[in-house]
């Protein structure tokens, strides 16, 4: 079934005189439907709630609430994103009832460093330091659980993707892919130390105890830039399936969708991301 939908942009946080958007889609009749945070990328440190747009179009074509939410990245520096992303979605489920949606089924979508983002605060929304936004009074008792998430090529690694894309700037012919990577990404974590620490692949690997709940990867092929092995890596494996493999392993349900790099940005991952969100939302 396709829904008819509405759009509309709100304020959905404020910090000092700046207020944060989000851009709201709105299935039309029926509901209450599942709802979907979508984070955009750009290293940590570029990008903008538009870059969703066309994903999230055919996401609340299928039936689902989306909100495409700006964030503070770049010089504001970790974990300034994490806050606003878990407070996002204590609002999503504070004004449920307002967005025709379902407060206890709510899923993390993100792409690049926005994927990291996603599975970071699906992982970890209890940590003082991502839930330092407090809720205003009035909203039910603070909770910025999720039920599911959807990667598309995420930096899952940020360390690793900083001396991933130092090393190959250091050889002949480094790809143009680099450009200014690395200086975002320090911009951004301001250390090794805090990307090592905000580190998806290392919390498991280190044994933190964290929520795990059903996720999907989607992966271009081929993309040097998000599925490469680190040459530091415990298992023979590039960095998708090394996340996966330490996902399951930590009692997660996860799946890898391998698709044409070339094609990515379309249907052939759109598709596929509402299908996820529905089997694990509805």
């Amino acid at each position: 079934m396709s829904y008819a939908f509405t759009t509309e942009t709100v304020e959905y946080l404020r910090h000092g005189e700046t207020p944060w958007m989000a851009k709201l889609y709105l299935p039309t009749g029926g509901g209450p439907f599942p709802m979907v945070i979508d984070l955009h990328g750009g290293a940590w440190s570029q990008g903008d709630l538009a870059d969703c747009d066309a994903r999230d179009q055919v996401l609340a074509a299928s039936g689902l609430v989306v909100a495409a939410i700006n964030f503070r990245h770049g010089a504001d520096g970790y974990p300034t994103s994490l806050a606003d992303i878990n407070y996002a979605v204590r609002w999503m489920k504070a004004n449920a009832k307002r967005f025709n949606g379902r407060a206890d089924r709510i899923g993390l979508s993100g792409t690049s460093s926005g994927g990291h983002l996603a599975m970071l605060a699906a992982m970890r929304p209890t940590d003082s330091r991502y839930a330092a936004v407090p809720s205003p009074a009035g909203w039910p008792a603070p909770d910025a659980t999720v039920q599911a998430i959807v990667m598309q090529w995420p930096v899952i690694n940020p360390i690793s993707r900083y001396l991933h894309a130092l090393r190959l700037r250091a050889g002949a012919n480094p790809p143009a892919w680099i450009g200014n990577i690395p200086e975002r990404q320090e911009t951004y974590w301001g250390s090794q130390a805090a990307m090592a620490e905000g580190n998806p692949i290392r919390i498991l690997e280190d044994g933190e105890k964290v929520l795990t709940p059903p996720t999907l990867w989607i992966q271009g092929q081929p993309d040097q830039t998000h599925d490469y092995r680190d040459p530091t890596s415990p298992v023979e494996l590039n960095e998708p399936l090394r996340f996966a493999h330490n996902y399951r392993a930590a009692g997660g349900y996860i799946e890898t969708l391998y698709i044409d790099n070339a094609a990515k940005v379309g249907a052939i991952s759109h598709d596929p991301t509402a299908a996820f969100f529905h089997r694990f939302l509805d």
